[in-house]
């Protein structure tokens, strides 16, 4: 064989075909999907850690003004 004809199909084997490109896109957007939806995930967890969060606070700071208004002689 050629040297010419060995560099030509170790060239082959280099360029990833259509199929390979196709897979390789395909296996790209689903790792994207699969990021966005962890993403999505964890977003729900941490927007429902800081309404409990809040909702909390909202509940000692009426029950400390409430201990200030029992406080304060009428």
């Amino acid at each position: 064989m050629e040297p010419a004809c060995r560099k030509d199909k170790q060239k082959q084997r280099e360029t990833p075909t259509r199929g390979d490109r196709s897979r390789q896109k395909s296996a790209q957007q689903e790792l994207k999907q699969r990021q966005r939806s962890e993403i999505y995930a964890l977003n729900k967890v941490m927007t429902e850690l800081e309404q409990q969060q809040f909702d909390a606070f909202c509940k000692q700071m009426r029950s400390q003004t409430e201990l200030d208004h029992k406080m304060i002689p009428s």
